[in-house]
């Protein structure tokens, strides 16, 4: 792979980088190569995790947080993950319907993935997504993801900082007190923070902080949105974007940046060798006519379920 082969990226070409996100989706050898190719050139951008429970208005964070960043001159690329259509199997693409309006904005690329049975809430393919954005020079990334609930929390081994959103209303004392969804968060948003029960909900947050050892993780802001207002005063999205800043201080360039630099390599190699050991076990299985013929063994007790695992395994 040559220089010539990815210069059209590294321009910023909108169509190319989407046909490699494609073709990355599909886990074609050819794009992979091209990510290789691209690492190089990687490093420069900010990614910035959006997660929370279904309804909490991630997707209208997301667009006031672009606002936010294109209004102080960066570029910005989002990466939102989507349930899997039961029909198509691609990305339901709500949250590209909501970010409409900066469609034509050339300092923003919106890119919708689906889970396809990835749990955490993110796609096999995000850290991949991330990395060309990087490579094509946009300084901020978003990643969305596709609020499943309480153990979404792979989103934090893939971006720098957190952001954890949350509502008035959802059994709140209940919710802040679980671990697991807030115990990743970098930042803290109670969002619709106009509703009743907002102050309710930020005083359980500061209760679940306060049960927290010593450390940074006792460093976790908690803002007040109305992302429906966009940018406009009152918002809460500067406060939010602040608050971001402040955390990066830390996290990119603080003393524990060296061991989060380390922690997103480790988990970006752990996805890789699941997805292709994954890729591997499907292989096998397709050889032996399918895990529909091979369950119905099972379900004959011709054989059991725990040999066909470990022969599928040491065929790998």
């Amino acid at each position: 792979m040559t220089t010539a082969d990815i210069q059209p990226i590294l321009d910023g070409d909108i169509r190319t980088a989407a046909r490699l996100m494609r073709d990355l989706d599909d886990r074609r050898p050819d794009a992979i190569a091209k990510l290789k190719a691209l690492f190089p050139h990687t490093g420069k951008a900010y990614l910035v995790g959006i997660t929370g429970n279904p309804g909490a208005g991630k997707s209208t964070v997301v667009d006031a947080l672009i606002a936010h960043y294109r209004a102080a001159g960066e570029r910005v690329g989002v990466v939102c993950v989507d349930p899997t259509s039961p029909f198509s199997g691609g990305a339901i693409l709500g949250d590209r319907i909501r970010m409409q309006r900066h469609a034509l904005d050339p300092g923003v690329f919106i890119r919708s993935l689906a889970t396809r049975g990835h749990l955490g809430g993110l796609s096999r393919s995000t850290f991949d997504v991330a990395h060309v954005l990087d490579a094509m020079g946009y300084e901020r990334v978003l990643i969305e993801t596709v609020g499943v609930g309480q153990d979404e929390i792979d989103v934090m081994k893939a971006a720098h900082t957190t952001v954890v959103v949350t509502v008035p209303g959802l059994g709140d004392d209940i919710q802040a007190i679980k671990s697991g969804l807030l115990e990743v968060a970098d930042v803290l948003v109670v969002n619709k923070a106009d509703r009743e029960g907002a102050d309710r909900t930020e005083r359980d947050l500061m209760h679940m902080l306060d049960l927290r050892a010593t450390g940074e993780r006792k460093e976790v802001e908690i803002v007040r949105t109305i992302a429906t207002r966009g940018t406009a005063e009152g918002s809460g999205i500067g406060e939010l974007g602040a608050a971001v800043e402040r955390h990066r201080g830390r996290a990119w360039s603080g003393e524990t940046a060296a061991g989060r630099a380390n922690a997103r390599a480790t988990a970006h190699l752990g996805e890789l060798v699941r997805a292709l050991l994954a890729d591997r076990a499907s292989k096998a299985m397709a050889a032996r006519g399918g895990l529909t013929e091979i369950a119905q063994e099972v379900v004959e007790h011709r054989t059991d379920p725990w040999t066909v695992a470990e022969q599928l395994v040491s065929s790998l």
